[in-house]
């Protein structure tokens, strides 16, 4: 999946599950990782990244 793939991904997740979005995508790259589906896990460890990004930095 490419880079644009990724940030659309993201962002849909972002739209439908809010601040949950980087649990879901956490929980979905376990749980491919656990299946042995590397690639997919992979793509969810992007997704992931892209999330954190997304939110910026936390406030202190």
């Amino acid at each position: 999946m490419n880079a644009s793939d990724i940030s659309t991904l993201a962002r849909h997740l972002f739209e439908s599950q809010g601040t949950k979005a980087i649990a879901v995508a956490a929980q979905k790259a376990v749980s491919f990782e656990a299946a042995g589906d590397a690639e997919q896990s992979e793509t969810w460890r992007r997704v992931e990244a892209v999330l954190l990004e997304m939110r910026g930095p936390r406030e202190s």
